[in-house]
């Protein structure tokens, strides 16, 4: 068990956090969060040794192997599948005392080291390797790749992979699903699910939290504090005591009033100077301590775009790729305003493609792209940090975009991202990450797109900034296109999902929950492929597609009906609008007009009847719809 009592740790004269108790049990999965900066990556230091604690006491059992993901990666020439199997310390030395027992030719030694290889499963491991690469993205063909050869991200992956084949008891995961896509991160919660030691983990990605953590350690003003349970239980255990906190601090506020109006009252009286002097004491006894709030004081929003003409962009039989390779092909699509899209596929499949490609950051290699006068588009791209001027600051990189506006102006926008005082005029290159993409998304928010392009935007982000986009995107009123690994991000800011895959871009018909399971059936059906023939399984394909397009013409008239619901509902509500402003005026109740008054009434009456009964039907049609699908779905 990891214990720490009255533990402190101070880094570059900041207090991380003070007279703090932690308990982790053995075989625990543990979720570490909080604000950038609030210590978390210093804890993992501290647990491994490479820092002291400034006070108190932080102990681990002394035999527990550590494992983390390393930050760097060498060039080296070495394969990625034995690179990943070097993370097994115990095979590696087993396998260098088996070939120098080999070179001495002790027969009885040779015996006992490959008893041993058996007993940790050393004959399976490059399957193992082999498994957990293909789980993580890698083909079998890059397996003999040398490092070397791979990007910056799909070297994390291999670190990652490496940190996993270790026989750690207490495994410290940094954002691991940075590097990450949707497919990966799916493979990586199953896999820690099955961890047999304890995991601790540093994470943003919330949905990830909840599939994998059993205790949240939350580290905040200064103190570490447990909860039990994923991290949806965390936020409802916090809501309910910042609710009580607050509670406590108005009663006490309440009650310090009314003391002190005594006190103020008789304290220079003397037949009262007694009981003054006690409430006088009564107050300082009084909880001090002010409400809990909400961890980010950064709050922005997407301005309304200036102007939203339909269609924005089409493509029509378009080809995306790079020079003589073809990555996407017979591409069509047509984004209107009210679009919310969310690009599915695995890594490589051609979303980040698909996306330059509307952002025109490359021209189709056939076919078209027509594009309104009108449109304006807002690109954030996973390497948008990278194209700021790190010897700007935030405040001048706006003023290019826009030179008339007073740098009043530009401070009041800039605050709403957190920059404010000398920040707004200091140099973007010692920005943090996250303070970086704050910086990219404003200078998008402030030239008022119409069509939202993000591939990626969370990455630097921590929770409570994701939620501050969220909330932005739900708002958002233009056309709205997103590749994310943040399962969260997607399910709350899009309505429909495409799916990029075998060179296509094609509507997806489900949620992530599907998408999983599509993937699970990939992953099958390229095993079976290895012994049945490409095309065995198209006439079930076909049939499938038939059975679903049939579906949903039948249903196509209740989704119309329910549609026509909606824009009653919408009617009414807005009439009934009309009907509250009526009545907020004044001179309506004046004697000479109860007629008047006496309609309208009546008239709110006749609506909120109306309005109720189409909420019904509409409720109805919604149960109808509902149950027609799940019957399609238990015979299909």
């Amino acid at each position: 068990m990891i214990t720490a009592e009255n533990l402190a740790l101070m880094r570059g004269g900041d207090v991380l956090f003070k007279d703090s108790r932690l308990q982790i049990f053995p075989q625990h999965r543990v979720g570490l969060v909080g604000k950038n900066g609030c210590g978390k990556s210093s804890l993992f230091a501290l647990l491994r040794g490479e820092l002291q604690a400034d006070s108190g006491q932080l102990q681990l059992p002394a035999k527990w192997r550590i494992a983390s993901v390393a930050q760097d990666t060498p060039a080296l020439q070495q394969s990625a599948l034995d690179y990943v199997i070097d993370g097994d310390r115990p095979f590696r030395q087993l396998q260098q005392q088996l070939q120098l027992a080999e070179q001495q030719t002790d027969g009885h030694h040779i015996a006992e080291l490959h008893d041993q290889l058996a007993a940790i499963g050393a004959y399976d491991i490059e399957a193992r390797a082999s498994s957990m690469l293909a789980g993580l993205g890698f083909s079998q063909s890059q397996l003999s790749n040398p490092v070397a050869s791979f990007s910056g991200g799909w070297r994390m992956r291999l670190n990652l992979a490496q940190a996993l084949m270790a026989r750690a008891d207490l495994l410290l995961l940094d954002e691991p699903t940075n590097h990450l896509d949707v497919d990966a991160i799916f493979w990586l919660e199953d896999y820690l699910k099955r961890f047999g030691g304890t995991l601790i983990l540093i994470s943003h990605d919330r949905d990830f939290l909840d599939q994998v953590c059993t205790d949240i350690v939350h580290i905040e003003h200064q103190r570490l504090n447990s909860y039990r349970g994923n991290y949806s239980l965390f936020e409802a255990q916090r809501a309910e005591h910042m609710a009580q906190q607050q509670s406590e601090f108005e009663k006490a506020q309440v009650m310090r009033q009314h003391l002190q109006a005594y006190v103020d009252r008789f304290r220079y009286k003397a037949s009262k100077a007694k009981q003054a002097q006690s409430r006088l004491k009564a107050i300082e006894k009084l909880p001090t301590q002010a409400p809990l709030r909400a961890q980010s004081d950064i709050q922005f929003r997407f301005f309304a775009p200036e102007q939203l003409p339909n269609p924005l962009l089409s493509l029509r039989q378009a080809q995306a790729g790079y020079g003589d390779t073809v990555i996407l092909e017979d591409i069509k699509l047509n984004l209107v305003p009210g679009t919310r899209m969310g690009l599915l596929g695995r890594n490589g499949a051609g979303k980040s493609t698909l996306i330059k490609l509307l952002a025109s950051e490359i021209s189709p290699l056939a076919g078209e792209r027509q594009v309104n006068n009108g449109l304006k588009i807002g690109y954030f791209a996973q390497h948008q940090l990278e194209t700021l001027d790190l010897e700007a600051s935030a405040l001048l990189h706006l003023q290019r975009i826009d030179a008339k506006a007073t740098e009043q102006s530009l401070r009041d926008f800039l605050g709403g991202f957190g920059f404010s005082g000398d920040m707004v005029t200091r140099a973007v290159a010692p920005m943090s990450g996250g303070e970086k993409a704050r910086l990219a998304l404003a200078l998008i928010i402030y030239q008022k797109p119409n069509l939202l392009l993000l591939d990626e935007p969370t990455n630097h982000l921590d929770l409570s900034l994701r939620d501050t986009l969220v909330t932005a995107l739900q708002d958002y009123q233009g056309a709205l296109i997103v590749v994310s690994h943040d399962r969260h991000l997607l399910r709350t800011t899009v309505d429909e999902f495409y799916l990029v895959a075998n060179r296509r871009v094609e509507p997806f018909d489900g949620d992530l929950d599907d998408y999983h399971q599509w993937l699970q059936q990939q992953t099958a059906g390229k095993g079976n492929n290895e012994e049945k023939p490409d095309d065995s399984n198209k006439p079930d394909r076909k049939q499938q597609k038939r059975l679903e397009a049939e579906f949903r013409k039948s249903v196509a008239p209740l989704k119309k009906q329910i549609q026509q619901h909606e824009q009653k509902i919408t009617l009414l509500e807005q009439q009934l609008e009309d009907v509250h402003q009526q009545l907020n005026d004044s001179r309506i109740y004046d004697d000479s007009n109860k007629a008047e008054l006496q309609q309208v009434l009546q008239r709110q009456t006749e609506l909120k009847i109306q309005l109720e009964d189409i909420e019904n039907d509409w409720m109805a049609a919604e149960q109808q719809l509902v149950e027609q699908q799940q019957k399609f779905e238990r015979q299909n």
